[in-house]
């Protein structure tokens, strides 16, 4: 079993946290998710998905060897999203971010391989997330292993959500 260093907060190296601006007029408003003129192409989306999750609800956490996740929070909940950082090469080895966002802060937030990740939807109703990895969900025709190291069930992880 792998080791894991005990966490400092602060920020993480590679993690990217952009806030979503609304475009307001009198229909609602509009949010530009991601642009391929902002992205690095390394981190460009292969496929996109929403997930629903219930109040008190979380997903994670895991960590993907290869994906890059490029969450978007936007609500209409919100949620508390936690980062750790065990890359050992990475200069915030160690290193746990956690971050709130949702219907009362709009953030993308993308987050690179070897980042242990996951969120819990703190808000009083159902909350929405959107997704656009850099990798397909199980490869090419879904033929492949997912690439997925999920830490929510480990006796003792460092992981803990609170």
């Amino acid at each position: 079993m792998q080791s894991f260093p005990e966490f400092k907060k602060g920020k993480i190296h590679d993690v990217v946290v952009r806030p979503l601006t609304k475009f307001l007029d009198e229909r609602g408003w509009l949010a530009e998710l991601f642009r391929s003129d902002e992205a690095d192409p390394a981190v460009m989306p292969a496929m996109a998905y929403l997930s629903m999750t219930q109040p008190g609800v979380a997903r994670g956490p895991h960590e993907h060897v290869d994906q890059t996740d490029w969450f978007c929070f936007i609500g209409p909940s919100n949620f508390k999203v936690y980062l750790w950082d065990s890359r050992p090469d990475s200069p915030t080895f160690g290193t746990k971010q956690v971050m709130y966002a949702g219907i009362d802060s709009p953030l993308a937030v993308i987050v690179p391989p070897g980042v242990v990740h996951a969120y819990k939807n703190i808000g009083g109703e159902n909350g929405i997330v959107f997704n656009a990895p850099n990798r397909l969900y199980a490869g090419e025709g879904k033929k492949c292993p997912v690439d997925e190291i999920r830490h929510e069930e480990v006796e003792g992880s460092p992981f803990a959500l609170d």
